[in-house]
């Protein structure tokens, strides 16, 4: 092995040159073979330097001139007569500077050297070396011919030219895809920079008329030209399509979709589609524009295609001659069945990514039955595509397309397809039954009984297959859960209605019950509070009691009755009182008009404009029932004490007695206390209340009249 020292000395490759020159001329075979090893083991070597001095324009004719007599290969190869003869440089437009041509002579040699000649002895290392001095002279060569603006002009300049001709402009179009696709060896920002300059020099405009080239070749690549730009960054294309002058081309782009063109160009011109419509990547006033340009213009171009390469006779037969009879009958202007399958894909995306617009559109135009179309025809990967474009509508959840698939009976043919395929296990099956395996995990409700309920006498016989039966089962599970109670019992919206005022209206009864119980503690001090009062409501401090009751109730021979127990009257005071407790309770609860409350207030105050008759009511009342039920000593100690108070109370006339009633809660508390502490008179109940007995004869709030009346 040549030590790289050795190789880099100045002449010792012109020596080893002029060597296999002087053995060729000799046919000295075996000089040849080893001149070929020294060769190769100098390249394998992988030394940048010594690339560099055997690639040059002297050598690298000679160098691979050696590479020709491999002792491996029985024949010698002609590897230089190629190059020479067969390989012919074609200059679109000349270029001038010397460098770069010879950096790109050097670029090819060096590509064919690592292709062809040592496809068989180069290992990793090596290769990528050569890959960095390729990629490294197609860098200089750009970035010489971007740099010369008078380059560039003069190639735009011949591109619009009518003079051209049609070989000469088809010679610039594929040299301006090569300069496009050399310039990925630049930097990402001198890529820029350069496609926007040709942006400035018009180059979407040369595409434009590219597209509407017939040759197919051409437009082939002149989609590719737009590929690079969009792989660069996609709003540079976007850009000019929302433009006025670029809505012809956005138009071409979708013509050539549904274009045969003999090969596999709609493929092109899909991706290119896709790029112009990701949401995800357009801004917010770029994406309207676009989007509004393509479901307004271009569409219906594209449904109108399945429209025409579906049999219209066959989309009006049943089901089972559909299966029978598809493909057989077409329509002349037919599309290939990959262009459908393409705009199948397209419409895909569309719904994932434009899903309002999607939804308007598909409603307004009915676009998912003309898709649906596709189920008759007889290639099956357009039957799977169109179930493709069911599965990814219901991946939205919108409840307006299903509700328009059910209203519509739109999977009707996508079942038909399921029931014509039979029990063929195919990509067919599959699709549909993970279909219905979606619809069941995602709950939909709709579809599932709108399935089951449509089209089971058909799918009945498929009910071995566990998707089917999966699908009944949750159908039944629908309708024991909330489906059987709204086709049998659908409850009536009005009644929810009524129910709900109703139990609006219990709320507010039992709210205002607590703002009228509030109200009456609140007043009740006010009104209530100013004469202490009794546990039988009786106040204590009436002057009309003591002259009346003083000889009534004054047992005092009687201090060992002390067991005395009350008479059956008592129960009937007891009955009176619990009637009277109820009474009370109900009056409380009882929501009373405004008269009825008008009516109350006017009748307290006519109770209260007359103490004296009140007094006096009180007064009979009390004496009475001391006198028939409770004649005990100290029943008759309390009313003596009662008559005592109510006489001096009585010396200080009605209008005392008409303060005492106004005063506030605190002074009736202060007066409470004063009678405790002179010992002021209570009632029967209220002696009752200390000698531990039974609760009070009459109830606390009970009224004056209520008492007389004994209820």
């Amino acid at each position: 092995m040549i030590p790289a020292e050795l190789s880099m000395q100045q002449d010792f490759f012109q020596k080893l040159m002029e060597l296999f020159r002087i053995c060729e001329d000799l046919e000295n075979i075996d000089g040849l073979h080893m001149i070929f090893k020294i060769i190769k083991g100098i390249i394998l070597l992988n030394s940048p330097q010594v690339f560099e001095k055997i690639f040059g324009d002297e050598l690298i004719m000679d160098i691979i001139g050696s590479l020709e007599y491999d002792a491996d290969v029985p024949q010698v190869q002609h590897y230089r007569l190629f190059l020479k003869e067969h390989v012919v440089f074609k200059e679109a437009i000349p270029i001038k500077n010397p460098l770069a041509l010879s950096k790109i002579h050097q670029t090819y040699r060096v590509g064919y050297l690592k292709d062809v000649v040592l496809a068989r002895v180069l290992d990793e290392a090596t290769a990528a070396s050569l890959n960095s001095i390729i990629h490294s002279n197609n860098a200089i060569v750009i970035s010489i011919l971007k740099d010369d603006s008078t380059f560039i002009q003069e190639l735009f300049a011949r591109l619009r030219s009518p003079t051209t001709s049609a070989e000469s402009k088809k010679n610039l179009v594929y040299f301006l895809h090569e300069f496009c696709s050399l310039s990925k060896s630049l930097q990402v920002v001198q890529q820029l920079r350069l496609f926007r300059d040709l942006i400035n020099e018009g180059i979407f405009d040369i595409i434009t008329d590219v597209l509407q080239s017939p040759d197919k070749k051409l437009v082939l690549t002149g989609t590719d030209i737009l590929i690079l730009f969009l792989n660069q960054d996609a709003n540079l294309l976007r850009s000019y399509v929302v433009r006025q002058e670029g809505i012809p081309l956005f138009g071409l782009l979708v013509k050539g979709m549904v274009t045969d063109f003999g090969e596999d160009m709609h493929c092109q011109f899909l991706e290119i589609l896709r790029s112009l419509l990701d949401s995800f990547t357009l801004s917010g006033a770029q994406r309207d524009s676009i989007t509004d340009i393509f479901y307004e213009k271009h569409l219906g171009e594209l449904i109108d295609v399945i429209i025409l390469s579906c049999s219209s006779d066959e989309a009006d037969q049943s089901t089972s001659n559909l299966a029978r009879n598809a493909g057989k009958v077409e329509s002349q202007n037919s599309a290939k069945p990959e262009i459908l399958s393409s705009i199948c894909e397209l419409l895909c995306f569309c719904v994932l990514h434009h899903p309002y617009r999607i939804k308007c559109n598909f409603i307004l135009n009915n676009v998912i039955e003309k898709v649906l179309l596709l189920t008759w025809r007889r290639e099956k990967y357009l039957v799977v595509a169109a179930v493709r474009f069911v599965r990814t509508i219901l991946t939205s959840h919108d409840e307006h397309l299903i509700n328009h698939i059910v209203k519509n009976n739109l999977l009707k043919p996508v079942i038909g397809a399921f029931v014509a395929n039979g029990n063929r296990y195919n990509v067919l099956n599959s699709a549909i039954l993970e279909l219905f395996e979606y619809i069941r995990k995602e709950n939909m409700k709709l579809l599932v009984k709108y399935i089951v309920d449509s089209f089971w006498n058909q799918l009945v016989k498929f009910e071995n297959l566990a998707s089917i039966h999966s699908l009944k089962i949750k159908y039944e599970q629908c309708l024991e859960n909330c489906g059987t109670k709204m086709d049998v019992n659908a409850p009536d919206p009005r009644k929810r209605i009524d129910e709900r005022a109703l139990e609006k209206e219990e709320e507010d009864y039992f709210n205002e019950d607590r703002d009228e119980d509030d109200t009456t503690s609140a007043s009740h001090p006010r009104k209530v509070q100013p004469q202490p009062v009794s546990s039988n409501g009786v106040e204590a401090n009436r002057s009309s009691l003591s002259p009346r009751s003083g000889g009534l109730v004054d047992y005092e021979d009687d201090e060992d009755d002390e067991d005395y127990k009350p008479p059956p009257p008592r129960k009937q005071t007891e009955t009176s009182e619990e009637d009277e407790g109820t009474l009370e309770s109900i009056r409380s609860k009882r929501k009373l008009n405004p008269k009825e409350k008008e009516h109350e207030l006017s009748k307290k105050q006519r109770l209260g404009k007359s103490p004296k008759s009140r007094d006096s009511v009180f007064a009979a009342l009390c004496s009475t029932l001391s006198q028939a039920v409770l004649p005990s000593k100290k029943t008759a100690n309390t009313i003596h004490l009662s008559t005592r108070s109510a006489e001096r109370n009585e010396g200080s006339g009605e209008e005392n007695h008409l303060e005492k009633e106004s005063s506030s809660p605190d002074d009736n508390s202060s007066e409470e206390d004063n009678h405790r502490d002179k010992g002021s008179p209570r009632n029967c109940s209220d002696n009752r209340q200390l000698t531990g007995e039974d609760s009070p004869l009459i109830p606390p709030k009970s009224s004056p009249e209520m008492a007389v009346n004994g209820s």
